[in-house]
C-alpha cells in the first residue's frame, strides 16, 4: 500500500463527506453533491451508520440511505470507493443494537445494515468510528485508565472483521479517532495473527488541530497507514464565516450545540490570524486551510463537507492551490504561538 491508495485503488485527494445529508441537506441535494463531485474527479465518499449529525434515533441511517438511492438511480456504484463506519459505545447510542460494541455479532449486524441502506454488496473501507476501549478522543484530555475496562479485545474485533473481509462484504478496514497506541496495537496483532491490516486512520486535522503530528504522523509514514483528515475547516471556522462573532443563519454553529471543541478565545484568536494571513496573500481562508492539509505527506485524503454546491466547488478547487514559503512561514508562526487550540 502507498499513501495514495486504498486496497490497491487510487484515492482522490478530496473525499466527499456526507454527515449533513438527511439533516441539513435533502436527498435531492445529497444526490446533486455526488453528481458534482464525480464530475470533478472525486472517487471517494465517506459515511457512517450513525449519520446524519447530530445523531438521533429518528434519522439514524438516513445518510447511507441517500447514498444507496443514488447508486440505485444511476447505476454508478463502480465509480466510487465507499467508506463507512461502525458506531462505537456511548450512552447516547443506546438505540443502536442496545448499545454498540465491536464484537463479532454486532459488527456483522452493523455491516449488513450499512450494505442494505447503501444498496451495495460491498463496502470498500470499513472503519471503527472511535475506540471501544476508554481512550482520549473528541478533544478529551487528561487520560485516566479505569480499573473495570470490559471492552471487546482488539484481536476479537479483528477476527470479526476478518470474517467480513473473507465473506466479501468489506474490502479493507480502518480506524477513526484513534491513538498511537491503538493504531500500533491493531497493526501488531494483525501481523502476528495474519489478520486484516488497517489501511487508514480517520482523525481530525486542521490548522486548529495538528495533534496528529505528535505521534500518529510517524505511524503513517513507517506503517503506510494514511490519514483521512476530517474537520479540515474546523466545522467551518477556518472559512472565516464566523469571524467577529457572526453566526450565519442555517450554519452548523447556529443549528447545533454539540461542537464545543471549537469554542473559546484561543480558537477564535487563532482563526482570525489564519484568515488574516490568507487574505494578506490573496487567498481565500477556506482554500489556504484545505491546501495546507492536502499538502501534508501523511494525508491520504481530506474529507470535506459542504451544504451547498458553491461550498463544495471551492473546497475541491483547493487541490490546485500551492502555498508559498511565506504563507507556510506565517502558518508556522501562528501555530507556534497558539498550538492546537481545538484538539
Amino acid at each position: 500500500m502507498s499513501l495514495s491508495t486504498i486496497n490497491g485503488h487510487n484515492v482522490s485527494k478530496i473525499c466527499l463527506g456526507t454527515m449533513t445529508w438527511g439533516q441539513q441537506n435533502t436527498e435531492a441535494e445529497a444526490h446533486a453533491q455526488i453528481d458534482f463531485a464525480l464530475e470533478q474527479g472525486i472517487n471517494f465518499m465517506d459515511a457512517a451508520e450513525m449519520y446524519p449529525v447530530p445523531p438521533q434515533a429518528a434519522t439514524q441511517g438516513r445518510t447511507e440511505a441517500f447514498i444507496g438511492s443514488w447508486f440505485k438511480k444511476t447505476g454508478k456504484r463502480s465509480d466510487w470507493l465507499l467508506a463507512t463506519k461502525a458506531t462505537g459505545p456511548r450512552e447516547e447510542f443506546a438505540y443502536l443494537r442496545e448499545g454498540p460494541r465491536f464484537n463479532r455479532a454486532q459488527l456483522i449486524e452493523a455491516v449488513n445494515g450499512s450494505l442494505r441502506r447503501c444498496q451495495t454488496d460491498h463496502i470498500d473501507l470499513y472503519q471503527l468510528h472511535w475506540p471501544e476501549r476508554p481512550a482520549n478522543c473528541f478533544g478529551q484530555r487528561g487520560y485516566i485508565h479505569p480499573d473495570d475496562d470490559s471492552s471487546t479485545p482488539i484481536e476479537e474485533t479483528l477476527r470479526a472483521l476478518e470474517t467480513l473481509v473473507r465473506d466479501g462484504k468489506i474490502r479493507s478496514i480502518g480506524l477513526s479517532n484513534e491513538t498511537p497506541w491503538g493504531a500500533m496495537t491493531f497493526l501488531q496483532l494483525a501481523e502476528k495473527a495474519g489478520l486484516p491490516r488497517i489501511q487508514s486512520i480517520q482523525n481530525p486535522y486542521s490548522l486548529l488541530n495538528r495533534t496528529y503530528e505528535i505521534g500518529l504522523a510517524e505511524v503513517s509514514h513507517h506503517e503506510d497507514v494514511g490519514l483521512l483528515a476530517y474537520s479540515p475547516l474546523a466545522m467551518g471556522l477556518l472559512s472565516g464565516k464566523y469571524r467577529e462573532g457572526r453566526v450565519p443563519e442555517g450554519s452548523r454553529m447556529a443549528l447545533f450545540s454539540r461542537f464545543t471543541r471549537y469554542e473559546g478565545e484561543p480558537v477564535l484568536t487563532a482563526t482570525d490570524r489564519y484568515c488574516a494571513l490568507a487574505e494578506e496573500h490573496d487567498l481565500s481562508p477556506t482554500q489556504m486551510a484545505l491546501a495546507f492539509v492536502n499538502s501534508r505527506s501523511f494525508v491520504l485524503s481530506t474529507i470535506i463537507g459542504a451544504t451547498t454546491i458553491g461550498q463544495l466547488e471551492e473546497n475541491i478547487r483547493s487541490t490546485s492551490v500551492t502555498l508559498s514559503r511565506d504563507v507556510l512561514r506565517g502558518i508556522h508562526a501562528i501555530h507556534k504561538q497558539i498550538p492546537d487550540p481545538a484538539p
